[in-house]
């Protein structure tokens, strides 16, 4: 199953480079693992749950319309729903004035 939530965002800068370098992003139960591997297109990264929620979520920031596209990957049949509670959690604590709309869609 694969969850899509895309994060709207006024400002300047990329929403993903602020949260791959946040320092908090472990006390929400998010752990960074992958930023830009070479050979890979610019403005992607993931991150994984810390707790015993299953999944990633797999970012990616375009800059032109200012919006972070998450894609939220679950396997064996696993819910999406703590690890996507976790990161909405996080992105409210720490990155709220940045937000515009957040939206959530199952695919």
């Amino acid at each position: 199953m694969q969850t899509v939530i895309q994060v709207i965002t006024s400002g300047r800068g990329s929403l993903r480079e602020k949260i791959m370098s946040d320092q908090r992003l472990g006390k929400f139960g998010l752990i960074p693992t992958e930023h830009q591997r070479p050979g890979r297109p610019h403005g992607w990264a993931k991150i994984h749950s810390a707790r015993e929620a299953h999944g990633a979520i797999n970012l990616e920031w375009h800059g032109r319309s200012n919006t972070l596209i998450c894609r939220v990957v679950t396997k064996s049949g696993n819910k999406p729903n703590s690890i996507i509670g976790d990161f909405i959690d996080y992105l409210l604590a720490r990155h709220q004035s940045r937000i515009l709309a957040i939206h959530i869609m199952r695919r």
